[in-house]
């Protein structure tokens, strides 16, 4: 599971830009991709005014934002400062970079 601050730098797209695929994960909510248990990212379930829905991603997008996420909280984490390998947003975004170059 991707915790929530993380799921906040990789900025999730607003629910009603998303097709009806893409809101159950069936779709990439970044891209086009169709997913399967193998290639999905799992970015959790998620609430708001319009209901639960449950948002994938492919690998490839996944990293990309997770690389982009890694530039933009770095710098402000006063744990990645002193330590990037005991934060745990800093690890979870490395893990999915990573798992995109598979």
């Amino acid at each position: 599971m991707i915790p929530h601050d993380v799921l906040a730098v990789l900025a999730l797209p607003c629910f009603s830009d998303l097709s009806a695929d893409q809101v159950r994960g069936a779709v990439c909510v970044w891209g086009d991709e169709r997913l399967t248990a193998d290639s999905a990212v799992d970015l959790g379930e998620q609430a708001g005014p319009e209901g639960h829905w449950w948002p994938r991603s492919c690998r490839q997008h996944a990293a990309e934002r997770a690389h982009r996420g890694l530039f933009e909280h770095a710098p402000s984490c006063e744990q990645c400062t002193d330590a990037a390998e005991r934060c745990e947003a800093s690890l979870v975004l490395y893990r999915l970079v990573r798992e995109g170059r598979r």
